[in-house]
């Protein structure tokens, strides 16, 4: 079954109807809320999940994601291409973005449990290439790139007085920067400047070995609009390589140490990285746009 909401965006060939004008005016889109990596209502990541036949306007897209104010709003559409079955976009309050993990598990979870998609697997074509998302049980396993970050030996002097003078362990980059810390308790403790961050660092993860689990972490993004992301798939495309060569395992357990908090399961295979994860369905709206 190829899911594919009710409400048409083409616009008919030759001049504008009236019947076209007035349907544009009366254009109502279905959002869903779902937290992700939790298995608690107002825990891990909220995600705006927007099912679509056809793309909007890129411009239209980045207005929802502002109005909603989430870290993510996510739209897909039934994908062209025979190896994909949708093709997903994100989009922050400030630009879109190439990949996000908790909006893609939010996706499945709404076309797994609500929409009723019937195929063992969903594939979503996207900006990082095709993502391949399982429900495992009360899971839903994530198939992801793999970017191991590299250590960087030029960067801002200001990155001490950036997280507020937290003993830097190392510093290493691939899309985001991400500087290694002293332990749990200096990641859950730190208190970033984002004024200072945002004139320097887009994005940044902050990380250290966990007590109970493997790693853990936190995410800043002030120049995307969210000063810290509750839980950030993404992020650990760059962290499950980076603790999997350093801890010399591929099967990792990590926590992102927001307020709000997240769990993940995670494995590093090869060139892709495994991330699992719970979600819970807060919400249905209707968009109005006019």
């Amino acid at each position: 079954m190829r899911y594919a909401p009710r409400h048409d965006d083409r616009q008919p060939s030759g001049k504008m109807s009236v019947f076209y004008v007035l349907k544009r005016k009366m254009m109502k889109l279905t959002l869903y809320q779902v937290d992700a990596f939790t298995d608690k209502l107002f825990g891990g990541n909220p995600a705006a999940v927007i099912p679509l036949e056809h793309w909007l306007d890129d411009v239209l897209m980045q207005s929802i994601a502002v109005e909603n104010n989430l870290s993510e709003t996510v739209f897909f559409v039934p994908s062209a291409d025979k190896g994909a079955d949708f093709d997903i976009r994100w989009f922050t309050p400030g630009y879109e973005i190439n990949l996000c993990g908790h909006a893609t598990l939010a996706s499945a979870y709404v076309l797994f449990n609500i929409l009723k998609f019937d195929k063992a697997e969903i594939r979503f074509s996207s900006k990082s290439g095709v993502l391949k998302i399982k429900r495992e049980e009360d899971w839903i396993s994530m198939d992801f790139p793999s970017w191991k970050p590299e250590r960087l030996d030029i960067y801002p002097d200001e990155l001490p007085a950036i997280l507020g003078n937290a003993e830097i362990i190392g510093v290493y980059k691939n899309r985001d920067i991400l500087v290694e810390l002293a332990d749990e308790d200096a990641v859950k403790k730190c208190e970033p400047d984002f004024s200072l961050m945002k004139k320097h660092i887009d994005k940044m993860i902050i990380t250290a070995p966990g007590k109970k689990v493997d790693f853990v972490s936190r995410f800043f993004a002030p120049g995307a609009g969210i000063d810290e992301d509750p839980v950030t798939g993404s992020a650990h495309s760059q962290l499950i390589p980076f603790w999997s060569e350093k801890l010399g395992n591929n099967d990792l357990h990590a926590l992102q140490l927001s307020a709000r908090g997240g769990e993940l399961l995670c494995a590093q295979r090869g060139d892709r990285v495994i991330m699992k994860g719970k979600a819970v369905y807060y919400m249905k709206g209707e968009i109005n746009i006019e």
